[in-house]
Parts: structure tokens; C-alpha cells; sequence
């Protein structure tokens, strides 16, 4: 019951291309999807520029209402979304539904958030005239989401996009648009108006893409993935001066102070560490431990990975599902063998078995390993001691990017001390988990630009105007 085709102008067409969309447990192909190309782009950018101003003139309380009732026919269709997502991205079913309920909270978020944009009215310095501002869409948005959670992605981009009043095009992952076209359908159900949202599957992003950024009509770009991408995107949207979001990756620290609950550190770092099996920028990439219990963290957090049930992710037992495919699974794969090359030891797994990649733990990882410097994006946990606050600050800061960090320890004193010394947007505080829809996510460096979710997640799409109205008499 998937669509399989693009979305445009509130209809379903077919193209004259498709491509496959395979399950990375099996092999096996679950669809062959519509392959848009620029034309179909352009298509779509029409109906969303035809569409625009009568979805921004739409009231803030029925653009709610439409947000709303979209929420709840994504929560009604829960487990056919998770199923869906564990066939098409790999991650076991728990996970996939954990998703669908973060995904269906952007949307309801925002539908709570569409009726509260507001403005300012102020007396000008000299008393002379009014200062009155007020906040609009930005227009259609190019909306560019990942292959690791296929469907909160797309909410989280599409929710704001919609109750700010902007219309959308969806262009999903190539390895995982079934998610997304079901969410499509979830939306024009809801009362979506034609043209509002479209969606553009293709197996060739970069000419489509391109083509979008070049036409002036369009007025906006939100994209998740890599840093090295969004640098192309950022010089291409520089054309026509695009309003940008950029959420790209990340090389998260997980610090661990002497001080810490060891069993809650352990906890939390596999949850930050094996949620999606990693594949996630805000995984923990580099686990930083005080030198008085590394060697015991290190010991309990291997005997708990050695523990962790590989398998595919419709197997109720499973708790680490594939790697997304198999070039994936080399780059992991290599980083791992790069490590132990420079004199690293395996303390769990660190060999790949068949599409899956075991939960992995290796110390006396030294520093010009490429493990250290580039995102893992996969389930290996490297464990390095440290000596004193000073420099876990320089390990933990000592890279490009600054998405977030994870920080274990027993003072609240410290705590604050060492977060506004890092360089992260965010930091979890003796937790493993960061994201929530009332939260801004985001980074720094070359992790990103903007901010998603939270009150600042709907800025992103809105501008401000100013208006000076005299009142001299």
C-alpha cells in the first residue's frame, strides 16, 4: 500500500525511470521507486510556487488543525511506518517505532507552534515613530532528509516548514523513500491542499538538486547529512542567496569524569553509542574516560556489547540490526582495521558478520588514528583515557565539528564548568539521549547552521519584516 511514485501537485505520477529499494538485512528488493529528474523537479517547484500563497494567507488554527490531524494518522498507522522502517533502513522494530513516535511529536509540536508566530510593537528610541515587526514564511523550501531515520527527518523539516506557511518539496534518500511517500499520503489525507507538499525520490540527487538551488523561485534549503555535501549545497545555494539549514555530522565526545556512576555512564554510552547502530551524527564517536576508572569502564562497557544480539531488524530478539549496505559496512570496517594497525586492542567484535557489524570496543586507540578524526557512523566504541578537566577539554574540543557531547559526572558544579567550555550546541548532562521535538537541535563548526525543533525550529522558516510607522502629530 506504499506509493511508489513522485508526489506533485497533489497527484502521483510515474516517471520513465525507477530504481530499487532494497532490504540491507536480505538483499531483497522491497520496491522499485519513481526516478525524478530535474524536470519532474521543476514540475514540482511550480505547483509549490502556484501553491504558496494561498497556504500562507491560510489561517495559523487551520494549518494546525491540518498538522494535527496528520499527527494522528501517522500514530493510527504506527506500526505500518515501523515495519517500513526496518525494511528499508535495517534498525530492529523497537527502534522503528521509537522513531515513528518522535516523528508524529514534530508534528505535533509545531502544530501547537504555527498559532503562536509573533511579532513586536515598541516605541522608537526618540518616541517619533512605532518599531513594528512581524514574521513571514520564507516561501517554498527544498527539504533534503538522510537514509538513517528516514521518517523523523522528514517531520522534522516538513512541520516547521508547513505551520510557518511555506510549501515543501521532499527529496528523500535514495536508500530510503518508502518512509517518506507514506508520510506524503499520511499528509494529503490530512488535508494538505495540491501543491503544498511534493515529493521527489531519485537515484540522481546532485542534477536534481542543482536545478532546484539555480531557480530564483525557490527560497529555501533545510538538508541533513554529511559536512563534506553541505559545503557543495552551501556553495551552490550561494547563487541566489538561499535562507539555509544545515544539519551535518558530527564527532561526538563522550567524557567520563572519575567522579561518574559508572553503571549509568555504561548505560548511557550504549544508548548513545548503539541507538540506530550508530548510524546517527549524534552517536558517540570517541569515548574519553579519567584515567582512575577507564580501564574499568572500558571492561563493563565491552562486556555489555559482547552481549548485544545481532540479527535482522523484523527479528523481535534483535537488537542491532545491519548496516545501511556494504560500503558502509568496508568504511567501518576500515576504520576499525586502521585502528588496530596502530597498535589499538579489540576488547569486543571488530569483525564484520555477513551485512552486519558487530558492537565493537577498542583502547590504546593513539591519536593519529583516523578513527579519532573522522564520524564512525557505525557500532564502535574507541576508549581513551585522560588526566584532569583540562585536557578532556582539549580532547573533546580538538576537532571541526561541535554537534554534541555526552558528559558523566557526579558534580553539578562540574558539570556546568566543563559545558560552557565546550564546543558543542548541545550537551547531555548524565544522559545518552539529546533529541526531543521541544529541543533545538543543532550544532556549531562544521556541524551545522539553524536550529531544528524546539521554539527556534519554526525561525528557520520564517522572516522578519519591519514596518516604521510615524506618529508625529
Amino acid at each position: 500500500m506504499t506509493p511508489t511514485g513522485c508526489f506533485i501537485g497533489g497527484e502521483w505520477r510515474d516517471t520513465d525511470r525507477r530504481f530499487p529499494v532494497t532490504d540491507p538485512a536480505t538483499g531483497q528488493t522491497l520496491a522499485e521507486v519513481a526516478d525524478a529528474g530535474p524536470a519532474d523537479a521543476l514540475a514540482a517547484l511550480d505547483a509549490a510556487v502556484a501553491a504558496q500563497d494561498a497556504w500562507a494567507a491560510t489561517p495559523p488554527r487551520e494549518r494546525a488543525a491540518v498538522l494535527r490531524r496528520a499527527h494522528d494518522g501517522l500514530v493510527s498507522r504506527g506500526e505500518e511506518f515501523a515495519l517500513l522502517i526496518t525494511r528499508e533502513m535495517g534498525k530492529p522494530l523497537a527502534e522503528s517505532r521509537a522513531e515513528v513516535g518522535y516523528a508524529a511529536d514534530f508534528l505535533q509540536w509545531f502544530a501547537e507552534e504555527s498559532v503562536r508566530i509573533s511579532g513586536e510593537y515598541r516605541v522608537s528610541p526618540g518616541g517619533d515613530f512605532r518599531i513594528v515587526t512581524a514574521r513571514q514564511p520564507v516561501g517554498p523550501c527544498l527539504l533534503v532528509s538522510p537514509w538513517n531515520f528516514p521518517l523523523a527527518m522528514i517531520t522534522r523539516k516538513v512541520g516547521p516548514a508547513l505551520a510557518a506557511g511555506c510549501t515543501a518539496l521532499l527529496k528523500p534518500a535514495e536508500d530510503t523513500p518508502l518512509s517518506c511517500l507514506l508520510l506524503v499520503q499520511v499528509l494529503a489525507d490530512a488535508g494538505v491542499p495540491a501543491g503544498v507538499v511534493n515529493a521527489l525520490p531519485t537515484s540522481r540527487p546532485a542534477p536534481l538538486v542543482e536545478r532546484l538551488l539555480a531557480d530564483p523561485r525557490l527560497r529555501k534549503l533545510s538538508f541533513t547529512g554529511s559536512t563534506e555535501v553541505g559545503r557543495l549545497l552551501l556553495a551552490q545555494a550561494s547563487g541566489n542567496v538561499l535562507r539555509t539549514s544545515m544539519e551535518l555530522g558530527g564527532n561526538a565526545p563522550f567524557l567520563v569524569f572519575a567522579d561518574a556512576d559508572l553503571n549509568a555512564a555504561v548505560d548511557g554510552a550504549v544508548l548513545a553509542k548503539l541507538r540506530n547502530g550508530g548510524q546517527s551524527c549524534v552517536a558517540a564517536n570517541r569515548f574519553l574516560v579519567e584515567e582512575p576508572v577507564a580501564e574499568e569502564f572500558a571492561g563493563r562497557l565491552a562486556e555489555r556489547m559482547k552481549r548485544v544480539r545481532l540479527g535482522p531488524g523484523t527479528d523481535p530478539a534483535s537488537e542491532l540490526g545491519p548496516l545501511i549496505n556494504a560500503r558502509q559496512r568496508r568504511r567501518v570496517a576500515g576504520l576499525v582495521d586502521d585502528a588496530v594497525a596502530h597498535g589499538a586492542r579489540v576488547l569486543a567484535g571488530g569483525h564484520a558478520e555477513g551485512p552486519f557489524y558487530p558492537a565493537t570496543v577498542l583502547t590504546g586507540v593513539p591519536a593519529e588514528a583516523r578513527i579519532h578524526q573522522e564520524e564512525i557512523f557505525g557500532p564502535v566504541a574507541p576508549v581513551t583515557p585522560f588526566a584532569g578537566e583540562d585536557a578532556a577539554l582539549a580532547l573533546a574540543n580538538a576537532t571541526p565539528y561541535g554537534l554534541v557531547v555526552y558528559l558523566y559526572t557526579g558534580s553539578l558544579a562540574r558539570a556546568l564548568r566543563v559545558s560552557e567550555r565546550l564546543e558543542a550546541g548541545m550537551v547531555g548532562v548524565n544522559r545518552g539521549l539529546v533529541s526531543n521535538a521541544a529541543a533545538p537541535f543543532g550544532g556549531i563548526k562544521q556541524s551545522g547552521l539553524g536550529r531544528e525543533g524546539g521554539f527556534e525550529g519554526i525561525g528557520e522558516y520564517v522572516s522578519t519584516k519591519y514596518l516604521a510607522l510615524d506618529t508625529a502629530p
